[in-house]
């Protein structure tokens, strides 16, 4: 009986912090790397790590690493569910490109800016 209660705390633990959740609320437009996050919270890499660690033992993230760059994904979509609950459905963060971020997708250099 204790089990299904220890495992919802472990998940509301991991939503009880500021950056988490605007982690996760990144999340919710899909996989972002590291260095994405980064970025985009303006944290430095240890910070967000740390945080990440949390949603990873939570159960609400899960990551896969591709070559040099970690991305992170929402662990299932009942996490949406409860974030458009709890946030409500408009995103604050933009994470298509984000200026500073060194990861493959920001990176790509443009032809406008080649010229």
């Amino acid at each position: 009986m204790v089990q299904p209660y220890a495992s919802l705390a472990e998940l509301f633990k991991g939503l009880a912090h500021p950056t988490r959740l605007q982690i996760l609320d990144l999340l919710r437009q899909g996989e972002v790397c590291v260095c994405h996050i980064e970025a985009a919270l303006n944290k430095r890499q240890a910070y967000v790590s740390q945080q990440l660690m949390t949603l990873r033992e939570s159960g609400l993230v899960e990551s896969r690493r591709d070559g040099l760059q970690v991305y992170y994904r929402l662990a299932n979509p009942q996490i949406d569910d409860l974030l458009n609950l709890t946030l409500g459905t408009t995103l604050q963060t933009n994470i298509e490109s984000i200026d500073g971020c060194p990861c493959p997708s920001c990176s790509v250099i443009s032809p406008a800016q080649i010229r």
